[in-house]
């Protein structure tokens, strides 16, 4: 009989001290783990059969979570394995058998400087109101950028930051601020619920862990709108893109209001992508926009294929490209041409960049 709890344990515990960033559990597969953006199997274990994936994903949930995957079919939570790690799970159906993916999370929050990110992000600390979107694809490292801005106000600024996750990522210790975490299914039935009594809870910077739906869009706006600083991610690519999602996910009689109000309450949008590094490693690539006069002005008269322009030749205000940022990380030898091309929205500029 093989205790699942335990293997389960010994799987977390090794992706734990190979510094993985995640960790997949389905059946007719090895366990697999991800370091460095690529998918290791760990070959030494046995391959799986649905008898184990079951085993190995009832192992993470309480009863209830139990009953409800197998009402609801899929699943969010977080687990902390032995006060050593704690991990982002997904547990889902696939081909009618139980399966998981599970994020590692670090426990210690690093800061701007230790995540290679632009100190221009200092700045979006300071403020007391406007909207700050952290943008990239899944896995990324938008959750762990945003924790960096708001330990950086935790720990300079006395305001009541409260978070609304699902499930709830990194832990924060409050230091001159106080910090409510929200987890939504345990703290709050939904986001939406969450949303709508959020300011009456006397909060001074909000973190909304993901913009599902126009109505948290909207909410978050307002909340922006009524002196509250609030920042939150998408998985959009680029600043313009994620501007153009924001508007459209509303009803066309509705476009106006909000690309006013976006022009009016954004701050600034970062666009992050982990690249492999040559020495082993991810480092970021990150494209800055920050709203100036002339970006406000795009945004309301809805020019948003204008803003990379903007961005390109405002980088004296700290406004950085996707390409610039590539370009500088190849000239530094910190990734490779190749992987550079790979994750640039327009590789051929790139190249041109790099050849002057």
């Amino acid at each position: 009989m093989i205790d699942y709890k335990q293997k389960l344990n010994e799987l977390l515990l090794t992706c734990a001290k190979q510094e993985a960033s995640d960790l997949h559990i389905g059946v007719g597969k090895h366990p697999t783990l991800r370091v460095d953006g690529s998918l290791v199997p760990l070959s030494k274990e046995p391959i799986l059969t649905p008898q184990d994936t079951e085993g190995l994903v009832m192992a993470l949930l309480t009863p209830e979570q139990q009953q409800y995957i197998l009402k609801h079919r899929e699943i969010d939570l977080s687990y902390t394995f032995e006060d050593k790690a704690r991990f982002r799970v997904n547990a889902y159906f696939q081909r009618n058998y139980l399966a998981a993916a599970l994020r590692l999370i670090p426990a210690r929050i690093r800061n701007v400087e230790e995540l290679n990110l632009p100190s221009i992000l200092h700045d979006f600390t300071k403020l007391s109101q406007g909207f700050v979107l952290v943008v990239g694809p899944a896995g990324h490292g938008k959750s762990t950028a945003l924790a960096a801005l708001l330990d950086e106000i935790n720990h300079t600024r006395t305001e009541h930051i409260i978070t609304i996750e699902d499930p709830i990522e990194y832990i924060f210790v409050q230091d001159k601020s106080i910090v409510s975490q929200r987890e939504v299914g345990s703290d709050t039935e939904t986001f939406s619920n969450a949303l709508k009594s959020v300011l009456r809870q006397d909060p001074d910077v909000l973190m909304i862990g993901e913009m599902r739906d126009n109505e948290s869009i909207a909410t978050s706006l307002t909340a922006a709108e009524t002196g509250h600083l609030v920042f939150s991610t998408l998985h959009t690519n680029s600043a313009s893109q994620t501007i153009d999602r924001v508007i459209d996910s509303f009803p066309a009689e509705q476009q106006g209001q909000i690309a006013s109000q976006m022009a009016t309450m954004l701050v600034g949008i970062v666009s992050i992508r982990l690249i492999p590094r040559v020495n082993g490693g991810r480092i970021p690539a990150c494209e800055v926009m920050l709203a100036n006069p002339a970006i406000r002005n795009l945004i309301r008269e809805r020019k948003t294929y204008q803003i990379d322009l903007v961005i390109e030749t405002n980088s004296q205000e700290g406004m950085i490209t996707l390409n610039r940022s590539l370009a500088d990380l190849v000239s530094r030898r910190e990734i490779s041409m190749e992987n550079a091309e790979l994750y640039s929205l327009n590789p051929s500029e790139l190249r041109i960049l790099l050849e002057h």
